[in-house]
């Protein structure tokens, strides 16, 4: 005679299953979409900090006299207030990105960054935390 196997607690040990790999699933596409977000929102302040450069540096009176140096135009080109309009995703918890203006050779980088910026999940590691985008202007 056969007896029956107990399959008491079977579907909660399934549904702690699915539940796992859904719930990293989940939070992984979201942590990939904020990252995506802040790299988005960084672009689009190197291009507004480029601007403000270009605006700055290229004057009528300084193209009437003979070309300049880039390394004069350097320096932080936009105000916190500006800053926060051109990109105001990157100011949500407490987070403040830096905006800097460097000289190579006959370029200018403005370059954007998010020091505090870090993924929630473990499983990316350091690799996409402080998140940079940058910007080259010929000059």
């Amino acid at each position: 005679m056969m007896r029956k196997l107990d399959q008491r607690g079977t579907a909660s040990f399934e549904f702690i299953l699915v539940f796992v790999s859904l719930f990293m699933l989940i939070f992984a596409i979201f942590d990939l979409g904020r990252y995506a977000i802040t790299m988005q929102s960084l672009r689009k302040l190197a291009s507004a900090g480029a601007r403000a450069v270009m605006i700055s540096c290229y004057t009528p009176a300084l193209l009437q006299s003979p070309p300049q140096s880039p390394s004069s135009c350097t320096g932080d080109p936009m105000s916190t207030t500006d800053k926060q309009n051109a990109a105001p995703f990157l100011y949500f918890g407490g987070l403040t990105p830096t905006l800097s203006v460097a000289s190579s050779g006959s370029n200018l980088t403005v370059t954007a960054s998010q020091a505090g910026f870090t993924m929630l999940m473990p499983i990316w590691g350091t690799a996409l935390n402080a998140p940079i985008a940058s910007t080259q202007i010929p000059f």
